[in-house]
This record gives structure tokens, C-alpha cells and sequence, in this order.
């Protein structure tokens, strides 16, 4: 016997009103308890982990304060040297050093800077460099005692009221506010010196701004807490920088990374407990979120008792209505069992406008929507195949013609070397290889000693079409010339040169292509001109032009190998432009040795 959705829907409405209404309010209690409790976790996981991952960065970041110095010569100088071999220039150097690091970030309260060199001492705090003060006993403090013994490049010492470094800073009573303190060890690179020692102290702003969107103030409790368990953050002020006792702390402890719930329940807490590891450096930090089941509960006891409010209203609707709802919501099934019917005959048309504006009405409507995609898809198909024969033919006659140039150059060149027209055949040798070079689409990265063969090839042509009118030096270093880079960047700028400098005056002009390694992750290439040059005004208003979107007319060339650069080294890729009235014009490009984005050539 095949029963039909109406029946068992008839039927299954009239058991439903008969089942005793006390069992499915307590199964209804239970079950939205547990579903709140699921619903918190699952929506506090992502929370956590993002709140987590906010945490770790933050720390990290100013973890690795120390690291941006190693890449500023002169103040490494000065900790390798001492303050005293220049102490005018040296000072200032460390002043500026110091308030560059304090400026980075407003809840930075404090720094402190000891340089083992001389046993040189100095912090900055409210924005005040102090002045040089010795600290023979700089081992005394534990947190520099700790880095100078151990592997690690930095400590952390727990939340803790601010204090003075080798009483070089003057902090009032109503100052001593909660900081977070940074110690970091400075090394010299490679021989791992003891350069000196940077400590950073951060009030907890910013760290309890981040905290508090991973709870609610009001109702639940948070941690923040390192490796042996001292908070140094929590919703309660008072148990900051104080150690964790509690039981449930040696369970997070032996956890995995990753978020995870568990329920507690002893005197000091019962309810449903969220925790996760930080990452990184600080993988051994924890997060615990606690709910107690009070809170965690209080919407379910309220919704039980709307749902047996609701109920008993509702029971003496359901009976009646149970017929009529069948009937009515079974209707828009036959409907789309019909049309379904019709598709499989191959008819793609539905003969209904409208299932209603629930549920069946978007399933009719997708439906509708589906059918009609199908047809579509049909005819689509035969108009691709059509269209991808069209497209090849078109590809093919764009190959075959320069192709035939290129042959054609060849076979000229052939008869004037015949003729012993040397001239000719270098010049047409030239034009033959920037043909060649534009044509190759197999890869859009070359070395650049391709890129200086081609804008060789291209300056020979020019010095023909000019004479005596103009000259070139390409001063490359061998050991640039491996480097690979994009395609077609120096031909553009150096025809930038003849169209903005040759063609716009008499004068003789003279053109340099520079490439050098100034580092050991970069190189620099340097296009120079001795032609008109340009005003001040105009070369603003062309740095300002790179920076905007492209338009039709001025500088395209330079625009379109700034774009390109951009594309291929995102924000490491620099290109300046210099140039003095009647002294010529300057191009700078300042790129990474290595291409890091893959971009797909057109």
C-alpha cells in the first residue's frame, strides 16, 4: 500500500496533538537546554579562536619590536660601539630611536634601553628621553638574567604595577597603573653578541579591548594566562598578575590546541567553561571563558514557559486546523510533481506562475528558474562551438602574420649581408629581435640581461633615425644580469625618453640605463636622460599620476610598467620619477631580487 504525503502528514498532525502535553514540555526544557549549550559553544568557538588569533598578533607584534632595529644601521652601530666613542651624535641617535619606538603604539607606557657596550642605560616615559645612567647590575633584574641564561630572544613578565628602570624614570604614586612588561634581548648578527637589552611596557588598553569582545562583562568571567598559570589579564582587576590555583586550570593545561568546552563544577564555579591556546610564540598562553549555568540557562526556563503558555492556547487550534493545513500545504507538491513529469518528457516549460510566497513558492520559482537555465544552456552550447571555432581562426591569423613579417625581415637582412650591406643587416637584425621578444607569449618573466638586450636592440634603431643627435651607455652589473623580472619594463621608459626628451627639442641627448644589487634582496635600475627635463609642478603632478587610475593620453608608458610592477611586487615595488628643468629626466625602479605573485600573462 503506498501512502501519499497527505496521509502521513493528516496523520501525523493527529498524533501530534495527542501526545501528552507535560512529556513534550519536559523533553522541550531539555532540549533547549542542551541546544543553548551547543549553540554557545559552536558560536563562541569562532569567537575564541578569533579572539585568540587578535591576541597572538597583538602580543607578537610588539614581542618583535626589537627585530625592526636590526634593519637600522646607525643605531646598531651605536650599541656595538658604545654611547661614549661619539656621545653627541649617539645620543640623538638614541633619542630618536626611542621616541620612533614609543610613538608606535598609544598604550606603550614606557622603554627601556640597556646597552651592554659602556653598561649605558636609558628610558623614555610620557614621551621623555631620560638622560644616560649606568647599570653595572643590570643582571640583577630576573627578566635580563633570564634572557642572557636562556634560548629564548624575549620574556614576559606578567601584569604588574609600573616601575622605574635603573630609576631613570620619575613615576608618581597616582601613575602606578598596570603594565604589561616586554623584555627583549638585541644580538649582534652573526656573531651573537649581547648588544644590549629593550624592554617595553604596555598598559592594558588595548589588551582589554581586545579581551572584552570575548565576553559578556556582565555575566561571565574571562582569563587571559601565560605558561605557569599567572593571569595576566582578567575580568576581575584584582586577580591580575596573580597565579591560578584553581583546580580546573591543570585540565586547560593538558589540552591540545584548538578551542574546547567542558563543564565544572566545584564551590568557586559550576557551569560550561570555554578555553584555547594562543599560537606562535605564545602557544603556551591560555584564554578561559566561564558561563555559569545560572546565566547560561535563563532564556531556556523562559522559553519553556512561553512554549506551555503557547501550547495549551494552540491545542485547540491544532485539531481543527489539521485537515485544512494537509490539504492546503500538500497542494504545491502535486503541482511540482507534475511539472517534473513534463521536464522528463523534454517539454522545458512549467505551466504554473506562482507556488506562493513560502518556502514552495521559492522552491517553484527555482524550479521555473531551473528549467528555464536548462533550455538556455541547450541553445548556449551550440552558440560556444560556433563562437570557439570563430576564436581559434582569429588566434591562428594573429600568429601567422607576424610570423610572416618576421620571415620576410629575415629574408631582407639575408640580401643585404649578400650585398655586403652591413649596415642594413644590423639594423634589420635588430628590428628581427624586438619583434621576436614581443612575440614570445610563453612567459612574461625574463632575466634581465634578456629586457638589456632588447632595449639595445630598440637604441640601435634610434641611433640610426638620430646620428650624432644622441648616445647611450648601458652600465649593468654582471650580477644583476640573472636577476628575472617582469617583461617589457625598461622599453617603455627608455621610448619614454625619445617622446618627452629627443623629439621635443634640437639639443643632442644622451640616454643611461644603470642596473645595480644595492642590498642583498634588491635591486635597483636607474633610466636617465639629458633632455628638457621637467619644473617641479610637472613632475608632482606625474608622481600623483601613478598613483591614480590610468586614463588615455599622458605618461601611459610609465603608468602601464608602474602597474605592472605593482601587479608582480605589490607595495616592495618603488618607481620614482626626477627631473630639473633642462637637466634631464630621471626613471628609478627599486624591486625584490625574487617575484613572489604568480600573474598569469594576457
Amino acid at each position: 500500500m503506498i501512502w501519499s504525503i497527505r496521509k502521513k502528514l493528516i496523520i501525523f498532525l493527529l498524533l501530534a496533538t495527542v501526545i501528552p502535553f507535560t512529556i513534550s514540555n519536559i523533553l522541550t526544557y531539555h532540549y533547549t537546554k542542551e541546544s543553548v549549550r551547543e549553540r554557545f559553544i559552536t558560536t563562541n568557538a569562532d569567537v575564541m579562536k578569533n579572539g585568540s588569533n587578535d591576541l597572538t598578533n597583538y602580543l607578537t607584534d610588539i614581542a618583535q619590536t626589537s627585530s625592526r632595529l636590526y634593519g637600522y644601521h646607525p643605531f646598531i652601530k651605536v650599541l656595538q660601539e658604545g654611547v661614549i666613542s661619539d656621545i653627541g651624535n649617539n645620543q640623538q641617535e638614541i633619542n630618536r630611536t626611542l621616541l620612533y619606538l614609543y610613538n608606535m603604539k598609544p598604550e606603550i607606557e614606557q622603554i627601556h634601553l640597556y646597552i651592554q657596550k659602556g653598561h649605558d642605560s636609558f628610558t623614555i616615559y610620557n614621551a621623555k628621553v631620560s638622560s644616560r645612567g649606568k647599570y653595572e647590575e643590570v643582571y640583577k633584574h630576573p627578566y635580563y638574567s633570564r634572557l642572557k641564561e636562556g634560548t629564548s630572544y624575549f620574556n614576559i613578565e606578567p601584569t604588574h604595577p609600573i616601575y622605574s628602570y635603573n630609576h631613570l624614570s620619575t613615576i608618581s604614586e597616582k601613575n602606578h597603573e598596570n603594565v604589561l612588561s616586554f623584555h627583549e634581548l638585541i644580538n649582534e648578527i652573526p656573531t651573537d653578541r649581547v648588544l644590549g637589552f629593550l624592554s617595553i611596557d604596555v598598559n592594558l588598553s588595548h589588551l582589554s579591548s581586545i579581551s572584552n569582545r570575548l565576553f559578556e562583562q556582565s555575566s561571565q568571567d574571562f582569563y587571559l594566562m601565560n605558561d605557569d598559570g599567572t593571569i595576566v589579564y582578567s575580568s576581575d582587576p584584582a586577580q591580575m598578575g596573580e597565579k591560578n590555583k584553581a583546580g580546573w586550570f591543570q585540565q586547560v593545561k593538558r589540552a591540545k590546541s584548538g578551542t574546547h568546552s567542558m563543564d565544572w563544577k566545584d564551590k568557586d564555579f559550576s557551569g560550561v567553561m570555554m578555553y584555547n591556546h594562543l599560537s606562535g610564540k605564545f602557544k603556551d598562553w591560555y584564554v578561559v571563558k566561564q558561563v555559569p549555568y545560572e546565566s547560561l540557562y535563563a532564556d531556556a526556563r523562559k522559553t519553556a514557559l512561553i512554549n506551555i503558555l503557547i501550547g495549551m492556547i494552540s491545542l485547540v487550534f491544532v485539531i481543527l486546523a489539521t485537515m485544512l493545513v494537509s490539504i492546503k500545504f500538500t497542494s504545491p507538491i502535486k503541482v511540482l510533481i507534475k511539472n517534473m513529469k513534463r521536464v522528463e518528457q523534454g517539454k522545458f516549460e512549467v505551466d504554473f506562475k506562482s507556488l506562493g510566497n513560502d518556502e514552495f513558492g521559492t522552491l517553484g520559482k527555482h524550479f521555473t528558474s531551473m528549467v528555464e537555465t536548462i533550455n538556455d544552456l541547450i541553445e548556449r552550447e551550440y552558440k560556444l562551438e560556433i563562437e570557439n571555432k570563430s576564436t581559434q581562426l582569429r588566434v591562428l591569423q594573429s600568429q601567422v602574420n607576424p610570423h610572416f613579417l618576421y620571415n620576410t625581415l629575415q629574408s631582407i637582412g639575408t640580401l643585404a649581408l649578400r650585398h655586403k650591406v652591413i649596415s642594413i643587416y644590423t639594423l634589420l637584425t635588430s628590428l628581427s629581435n624586438i619583434m621576436r621578444y614581443s612575440m614570445n607569449m610563453r612567459e612574461d618573466t625574463v632575466l634581465l640581461s634578456q629586457e638589456v638586450q632588447h632595449v639595445k636592440s630598440y637604441l640601435q634603431l634610434q641611433k640610426q633615425r638620430f646620428d650624432k643627435r644622441f648616445e647611450y651607455d648601458l652600465l649593468i652589473d654582471d650580477e644583476a644580469l640573472g636577476v628575472r623580472m617582469p617583461k617589457m619594463i625598461l622599453q617603455p621608459l627608455v621610448e619614454n625618453s625619445f617622446k618627452h626628451g629627443l623629439e621635443q627639442t634640437t639639443k643632442p641627448m644622451k640616454i643611461e640605463v644603470k642596473a645595480y644589487l644595492y642590498s642583498e634582496k634588491r635591486i635597483r635600475i636607474v633610466i636617465q636622460d639629458t633632455g628638457k627635463g621637467m619644473t617641479q609642478k610637472e613632475q608632482n603632478e606625474l608622481q600623483k599620476a601613478l598613483q591614480m587610475e590610468a586614463k588615455a593620453g599622458q605618461q601611459i608608458g610609465l603608468k602601464n610598467t608602474y602597474d605592472r610592477l605593482k601587479l608582480y611586487y605589490g607595495d616592495e615595488a618603488v618607481m620614482e620619477v626626477k627631473g630639473e628643468p633642462n637637466e634631464g629626466f630621471i626613471v628609478l625602479i627599486d624591486i625584490p631580487l625574487k617575484i613572489d605573485k604568480e600573474v598569469n600573462s594576457v
